[in-house]
């Protein structure tokens, strides 16, 4: 099944999360992150920061604390079996750090297929905000989808 183009410009519900000292530590550890600032509240604020920052790829976790993470794919009619991450990137606007409490705001931007619909992408940006308002990153995902029988 084909995904409807005429999800492009969809937005998503928004996920909030109060960053947690602990999760960011675990996080840390679980990536290989060796560097103090990232564990060590007063190496952080030694390094500038007024508490531990949040590592680099840490804000793609926001959307995944949703009971149904990826409940936007199964709407779009899309078989979660053929479903491949394609690529993800991000645009950062200023540090986040603990307890700070963010909001992912996600929408869709794009959809397009190759290969005579044999794969489709679903491109999502998600706007990460404090809850001022202030912008902390901008963070773009694609999915690729695998359509076995399209394009033969």
């Amino acid at each position: 099944m084909a995904i409807d183009p005429a999800l492009v410009g969809t937005e998503l519900p928004a996920t909030t999360l109060t960053v947690d000292a602990g999760r960011l530590r675990f996080f840390a550890k679980a990536i290989g992150e060796t560097n103090p600032v990232y564990t060590d509240a007063e190496a952080a604020k030694a390094a500038g920061y007024r508490d531990l920052p949040v590592p680099p790829t840490f804000l793609f976790a926001i959307e995944l604390d949703g009971p149904n993470p990826f409940e936007f794919v199964e709407k779009a009619g899309v078989d979660l079996r053929f479903v491949l991450h394609g690529e993800q990137s991000f645009i950062y606007h200023s540090p986040a750090v603990a307890g700070d409490v963010l909001v992912a705001t996600p929408r869709i931007t794009d959809v397009y297929s190759k290969k005579g619909g044999a794969l489709e992408f679903l491109v999502k940006v998600t706007a990460v905000t404090r809850v001022d308002g202030s912008a902390v990153a901008d963070l773009k995902s694609i999915i690729v989808v695998r359509n076995p029988g399209a394009g033969k």
